[in-house]
């Protein structure tokens, strides 16, 4: 681009209104296509628990708890229609419209499959027609989230169209449309995608190239929603755009600094891919990497080993050095997956050193370890993947809201339960482990804990006993906690894991519930706002909608609808059909 924002051939870089899909700068020569074979009966295991019987008071309980789900829904929706129809988000206490998504009705098109789940055809048929009218070929955004478009609206026509027996053709001819412009991002000199794409600079013909510092989440988790768009029309192209990054991840696999995992940051600019940072997560910017591997091996019915490879590879790694038991006054066996960083990489002396930070974004794995467990038959895992869950319920039911926290730091006992403690609760356990964290990591003082001192600190912050600060006091809606949950209560389907989402489902709806919709909440740690402030904040993402109340509404169905046996549901909640799975009739 030259002086004055003008393109080397004079157009005007603010005059450009709408993307077109150009001849490949940079064209594949050899494509991966699916794979051909066809899944034998029986080659992925049974996932849900066999369905129990009934009682007629257990069920109208059920029943009344599905209910009171699909109202909460039904209230947010019918908000978003009056406020904010058409547009990304409505403001759950203005009524404002927002598009932070590229304006092209985020929400209407991401709670599609929602609206079926539930039976609302009627405004499943109105969103479905609303949808005729999305222009992909125009946006509010300066630059395109490949990321978030891939999975909020590829994922919410793909799911939509699955779930409604592919009777509504526009929803298909929609997602086209939406992966046409992703596919865009992939024309780059190593066919690896611009995270976030400048659509004016690729529209007017200038050489794009993937970010050097992207986040890894963003690069390995396109491949659910492009694999089933190959399978639904035969155009190998989308395939084979994620098949390159599996590729990449694979033969980098133990060549990172730390072996079995890539970092939160990574190179695409570069082929091959680079890996060189040392920080890893199981959490934000690398979480839905991890989570589609087992989801991307049932997408294709078991026939492709490598994301089972991928999976296997990693996840012991991910035991040993980030997952963490967590003492708490109730006694619980509860653990989280933390933060890690590698110092020294390579040298004789390299040092894995982790924290005792938990993030609600990782409260995904607890569903990730219980379906991997099932699917690739490692049963042991099954009691890892209890207490990640139960470690997210708790950290719901420690609050004074009843809601979990975006971020918080708890009390680590990983090594001392290797060396024979048993993790157990006490005061002077939590005094020393806050004294720590506020007082020792600070001065250095190396003095004991002094009870007076914590005391005012637990009276200014309100930490819940067992968290030993609370980085980020916002919850957000978020699906998390409770896809894990719902994954659990169905391969279990244990009544005790549908009480707890009970619980946390009463815990948000009473404090999220607006005239309009539903808010986030500024701070989970107190019931009331100070003085001058609000406790419910202006803001409800499409994921409130086509994930949270999704999930919430199938513990309380019968495990038959959306059955894990059939159909995969991504961490973005889209449900894709298996490969091995029936097809519904035509």
């Amino acid at each position: 681009m030259g002086p004055g924002g003008h393109f080397k051939d004079n157009v005007p870089y603010r005059a450009i209104k709408q993307w077109k899909k150009l001849p490949p700068r940079f064209p594949v020569k050899t494509v991966h296509v699916l794979p051909t074979e066809l899944p034998l009966p029986g080659s992925v295991p049974r996932v849900q628990a066999a369905a129990r019987e009934e009682t007629p008071a257990a069920r109208k309980e059920r029943l009344a708890r599905r209910d009171a789900v699909r109202e909460s829904f039904l209230h947010s929706w019918n908000g978003y229609k009056k406020h904010a129809w058409m547009h990304d988000e409505v403001g759950p206490v203005s009524g404002e419209p927002a598009d932070p998504f590229g304006g092209w009705a985020a929400t209407l098109v991401d709670a599609l499959d929602t609206l079926w789940i539930m039976g609302l055809t009627d405004e499943f048929e109105e969103a479905v027609k609303a949808c005729e009218g999305i222009d992909f070929s125009r946006t509010s955004a300066e630059l395109v989230n490949i990321f978030e478009t891939t999975i909020r609206y590829l994922g919410g026509f793909l799911a939509a169209y699955e779930l409604s027996g592919k009777k509504y053709p526009v929803l298909l001819r929609k997602a086209v449309q939406v992966a046409d412009l992703v596919m865009c991002a992939f024309d780059t000199p190593t066919h690896l995608p611009v995270a976030r794409w400048d659509w004016r600079q690729y529209t007017g013909g200038m050489t794009q190239a993937a970010h050097p510092r992207t986040l890894v989440a963003e690069v390995g988790s396109l491949s659910l929603e492009l694999t089933k768009l190959t399978q639904l029309t035969g155009d190998q192209q989308y395939y084979d755009a994620v098949k390159r990054i599996s590729d990449q991840f694979e033969k980098s696999q133990p060549h990172t600094s730390l072996p079995g995992m890539w970092p939160v940051f990574v190179d695409p600019s570069t082929w091959p891919m680079g890996f060189k940072s040392h920080d890893y997560t199981l959490g934000g910017m690398s979480d839905s990497l991890y989570e589609y591997f087992p989801k991307q091996y049932l997408l294709l019915g078991g026939v492709l080993a490598q994301p089972r490879r991928l999976y296997e590879g990693f996840i012991d790694v991910a035991k040993r050095h980030l997952l963490r038991r967590a003492a708490n006054p109730d006694n619980i066996p509860i653990s989280f997956f933390v933060d890690a960083h590698v110092s020294a990489p390579g040298a004789w002396n390299t040092d894995v050193s982790s924290n005792n930070h938990a993030q609600h974004l990782t409260c995904f794995t607890g569903g990730m370890v219980g379906l991997a467990a099932k699917v690739f038959e490692r049963h042991e895992d099954l009691e890892i993947a209890a207490q990640l869950t139960d470690g997210c319920v708790w950290a719901y039911n420690a609050t004074a809201t009843g809601l979990g926290p975006e971020t918080f730091a708890f009390i680590p006992c990983g090594e001392e339960v290797r060396k024979g403690d048993d993790c157990a609760w006490s005061q002077d356990r939590w005094a020393t482990a806050l004294w720590k964290q506020w007082r020792t990591a600070r001065y250095d003082t190396g003095e004991k804990p002094n009870w007076e001192e914590l005391q005012k600190i637990l009276d200014e912050r309100h930490f819940p006993k067992g968290m030993v600060n609370v980085d980020d006091h916002r919850y957000i809606l978020r699906p998390e906690a409770i896809e894990s949950v719902f994954i659990m209560y169905r391969i279990t389907g244990e009544q005790s894991w549908a009480d707890k989402a009970w619980t946390m489902f009463a815990a948000v709806e009473a404090a999220t519930r607006t005239n309009i919709a539903a808010a986030s909440i500024a701070d989970v740690l107190v019931k009331e706002a100070s003085a001058g402030t609000t406790q419910q904040k202006d803001s409800m993402e499409s994921f409130w909608l086509a994930e949270t109340l999704k999930y919430f509404y199938l513990v309380f169905e019968t495990p038959d609808v959306v059955s894990l046996d059939e159909w995969v549901l991504n961490t973005e909640a889209h449900p894709l059909r298996r490969a091995d799975a029936p097809w519904p009739a035509s």
